[in-house]
């Protein structure tokens, strides 16, 4: 897994009244569990774009006054109506303990019902993982080649060395549907 690192600073007033004034400087209040204590700090909105703004996942290293944090982001939250970044959680990343992350799906190959005139459909681009940060990918990969016209692949059908999926069992990840000219096709060609 990718690593990324971002800059903070230890917050020492905590409360509406700092934080708002923390926001309109452009910097976020973000927050650390899974430690010993909490760890309170600030980052600059700048700092997120690289992480949020894209579909990969990061082992965040937060740098909070020199003490370098490994963690994953586990939530953010926004303004309602401005784009603005209200808030942010990271976890903890243990050695020992797993962490659960939603990982981005990626599909290889062309899948047979897409060759007979079906159309892909992508359900689910990210399946969330449980799993110790080592072995966390960059990507889940389904070959998807011998996926035939009306056919899907569930969660149920996938496996992965070391993680545990956690969506679902009969949740569709991906879907050859049929189409109008697919059927239309089918139709003919019993008829003729």
């Amino acid at each position: 897994m990718q690593t990324i690192e971002i800059k903070g600073t230890v917050r020492t007033e905590l409360g509406k009244k700092s934080t708002k004034g923390l926001r309109a400087q452009g910097q976020v209040p973000c927050v650390i569990y899974g430690g010993e204590q909490n760890v309170h700090f600030t980052a600059s909105e700048a700092e997120f774009r690289k992480i949020i703004y894209t579909p990969n996942v990061y082992i965040i290293n937060v740098n909070v006054d020199g003490t370098v944090y490994p963690t994953i982001l586990q939530d953010t939250q926004f303004h309602p109506v401005k784009e603005q970044m209200l808030h942010a959680d990271f976890l903890l990343v243990k050695e020992d303990k797993p962490v659960v992350i939603e990982i981005p799906v990626k599909l290889e190959g062309l899948a047979e019902g897409v060759k007979a005139g079906g159309k892909l459909q992508l359900e689910k681009r990210k399946l969330k993982v449980k799993a110790l940060a080592k072995h966390l990918p960059d990507t889940l990969n389904i070959n998807i080649e011998s996926l035939g016209l009306g056919k899907t692949i569930q969660v149920g059908h996938l496996a992965y060395d070391n993680l545990e999926l956690l969506n679902a069992k009969n949740a569709v990840v991906v879907a050859v549907r049929l189409t109008r000219a697919a059927r239309a096709a089918a139709q003919q060609a019993s008829q003729g």
